[in-house]
């Protein structure tokens, strides 16, 4: 099967690549480094000719201003009239959880624009909404702190490992399209806060985390549940512990 992977040098698409490669599928990589631009369209009718399948798992450069609302929708109509004109039969969308409670958010509102232009077209589709992964947990420790105190919204998530979700969005790409949402979470919930104080201690990390209701989520404003999956998620298996494992230095 030619499947066309559009973010394919990302976390979540590189490792869609190698698995699909792996599993026999002639795959390509699109990104800018390969010459596709997604959202000025450049080299993109090529990359998607004869594929049966295209797996979205672009993020935009920047979560902040409009700028990232004219990205998503630029991408979703360029990749639209792509795959009509090369026969695509699946299309493919990562996204987020929670989505439809967080539009306070530019980032979110523009996540939500980019689902609607896709259920509207005309290529079968399926969805994949994901809760956070735990690289990108640890990159918020980075973004949502001072010097001595990292400040988390008090809202719970179930977290999972990147790597997982890969596996998940490949599978998914060779099933038949659902025509609708599916979640994927991690197999617990956590605390935000709870979460970050273990990836501290773990990373040997003395900075203090306080739990901070005006703390925001890209733009956001949480509630305790904005961030969980609904009553039937497709669960993946690695637990908190298990990343923690990881965090643990050697010796």
């Amino acid at each position: 099967m030619r499947i066309v992977v559009l973010g394919g040098t990302g976390l979540i698409g590189a490792r869609v690549v190698d698995l699909l490669r792996d599993a026999g599928h002639e795959v390509v990589s699109a990104s800018p480094r390969s010459g596709v631009n997604a959202m000025t369209g450049d080299g993109l009718a090529e990359a998607v000719a004869g594929a049966e399948v295209l797996i979205d798992a672009i993020d935009a450069p920047s979560s902040d201003g409009a700028a990232v609302l004219d990205f998503f929708v630029a991408v979703a109509r360029n990749l639209i009239a792509a795959e009509a004109a090369g026969g695509v039969r699946h299309h493919v969308a990562l996204s987020v959880v929670g989505l439809d409670r967080l539009q306070d958010s530019v980032y979110f509102r523009a996540k939500a624009a980019q689902e609607a232009l896709i259920r509207a077209s005309k290529t079968p589709f399926t969805v994949v909404r994901s809760t956070q992964f735990f690289e990108l947990i640890e990159r918020l420790l980075d973004t949502q702190s001072n010097a001595d105190v990292v400040r988390l919204p008090p809202a719970q998530m179930q977290p999972l490992a990147s790597d997982e979700l890969a596996e998940v969005i490949a599978d998914i790409a060779l099933r038949e399209p659902q025509n609708r949402v599916l979640e994927v979470a991690g197999p617990e919930p956590v605390w935000f806060d709870e979460l970050a104080r273990q990836i501290l201690s773990a990373r040997e990390d003395p900075r203090d985390v306080v739990a901070d209701a005006r703390s925001r989520y890209f733009g956001a404003e949480l509630g305790s549940q904005s961030l969980m999956p609904g009553t039937s998620p497709r669960l993946c298996q690695s637990s908190v512990r298990d990343w923690l494992r990881q965090l643990i230095p050697a010796g």
